[in-house]
């Protein structure tokens, strides 16, 4: 089977020059500062950079500076109509509650030739968010007719599908993205969610383990756990559910939520289902800034 595409600029994934080296390497080892630093010099020298435009928002974003990481890249847009720079600022607009200027962009983004596939994702995923699922599905369907071997974009698919109820339809798509690359992180977490509509909790289990050896989430942790209570695998599911709330405060609610909406009926302690049990002998550590989800997707370049 043709492996799915991912990127529709070869040219992005060529070695950078010496200097947004350096910067892209600060960057992913979370040396902020630096980053910032290098791109800024590289900026300084050749204004109309993407790539360096890119590396200085994000480090910015990542250092909780969302809104002039919205000032510099919505000039940086206007002066160059970069699609990369205009979904990257979306998602920030969309992350702050701006949401018609997310769409804005997006939909300017998509028109923008050669097409950049990333920002068809993005505008199907904000539509979504704001219950538009008949323009979702078109926003998808018109990316694919340039890219139709995009994982991004046929995941984008499934989970439109998906969310019209068309579950048949979105497994296909699922299933057909995992067996076209069996380690994308976000096609083994969208076909488990399928296989539990189903109630294949064991088959749910083993791809959450799978997505959990490539990215060790928190979010995917509480699914685990949820599924192996569902199998009557208690103390597994315990441990992973106390893992998941040590990580970050938000996810307590959801992790002591799956152990008290186990659909067997089956029953645990009183004394276990409250949220000391679940963060003792650790304190809960709050994550600051934009939430967790946005700026995972945001911390690296694509």
């Amino acid at each position: 089977m043709k492996p799915m595409s991912k990127s529709p600029f070869p040219e992005r994934n060529r070695p950078p020059p010496p200097a947004l080296a350096k910067a892209l390497l600060a960057l992913q080892m979370q040396q902020l500062e630096e980053a910032e630093q290098l791109a800024s010099q590289v900026l300084k020298s050749d204004r109309g950079n993407t790539l360096a435009a890119e590396i200085l928002g994000r480090a910015l974003l990542a250092q909780n500076r969302l809104d002039e990481a919205i000032v510099y890249l919505a000039k940086f847009a206007r002066r160059t109509g970069e699609p990369s720079i205009e979904t990257l600022l979306a998602g920030m607009l969309a992350a702050v509650g701006r949401q018609d200027e997310a769409l804005d962009h997006l939909r300017r983004a998509v028109t923008r030739r050669p097409p950049y596939i990333p920002a068809f994702v993005e505008l199907a995923l904000q539509l979504r968010k704001t219950g538009q699922f008949d323009e979702a599905m078109a926003v998808t369907e018109s990316g694919l007719t340039f890219e139709p071997q995009s994982a991004d974009l046929q995941l984008a698919l499934g989970y439109v599908l998906a969310e019209g109820n068309e579950r048949i339809r979105a497994q296909a798509v699922f299933a057909k993205v995992h067996a076209a690359e069996p380690t994308h992180h976000d096609a083994l977490l969208a076909l488990a969610t399928t296989v539990i509509w189903d109630g294949d909790y064991g088959r749910a289990a083993g791809l959450y383990r799978r997505a959990l050896a490539i990215k060790p989430l928190d979010d995917t942790r509480i699914r685990l756990g949820k599924c192996l209570l569902e199998l009557g695998q208690r103390e597994e599911a315990e441990a992973l559910l106390r893992t998941a709330t040590h990580g970050a405060s938000q996810f307590a609610g959801s992790a002591l939520k799956a152990m008290i909406s186990v659909s067997h009926g089956r029953d645990l302690p009183a004394a276990k289902c409250d949220a000391g049990f679940l963060t003792r002998p650790k304190q809960l550590t709050v994550t600051s800034g934009v939430d967790l989800s946005f700026a995972t997707r945001l911390t690296m370049l694509r």
